[in-house]
């Protein structure tokens, strides 16, 4: 579940990094942009917890693309601190969500009773 916690530090990040770089005067859509996909990276990776949602992790990878897409097109004028950190998250966030919830103990069927859930 490691990477799970990365995705929740990843929204973290997201959610307080317009405070830290800013973004232009009047541009409502990147702040709104910012906290809607951190809320939904977050969301995504805390119901990656439960056993029976343990794949919804891989929507992340639409909220990933969106990013690097939002960041690409808003960084046609010019790139900002804000463009490049959209475009470096979505990145960041496609990587970590491909990665299995259980992917540091070994397969299911190599596990034995009394492997601990």
């Amino acid at each position: 579940m490691w990477a799970r916690d990365m995705e929740l530090a990843l929204a973290f990040w997201l959610a307080v990094s317009p405070f830290v770089l800013g973004h232009p005067d009047g541009q409502l859509s990147l702040w709104v942009n910012d906290f809607t996909c951190a809320t939904l990276v977050g969301v995504l990776a805390l119901l990656a917890y439960h056993r029976g949602l343990r794949r919804i992790h891989l929507l992340e990878l639409v909220v990933a693309a969106w990013l690097v897409g939002f960041g690409w097109v808003s960084a046609r004028d010019g790139a900002t601190p804000a463009s490049q950190n959209q475009v470096l998250v979505g990145l960041l966030l496609a990587m970590f969500a491909i990665v299995p919830s259980e992917a540091s103990r070994p397969p299911r069927s190599w596990r034995t009773d009394r492997d601990p859930v």
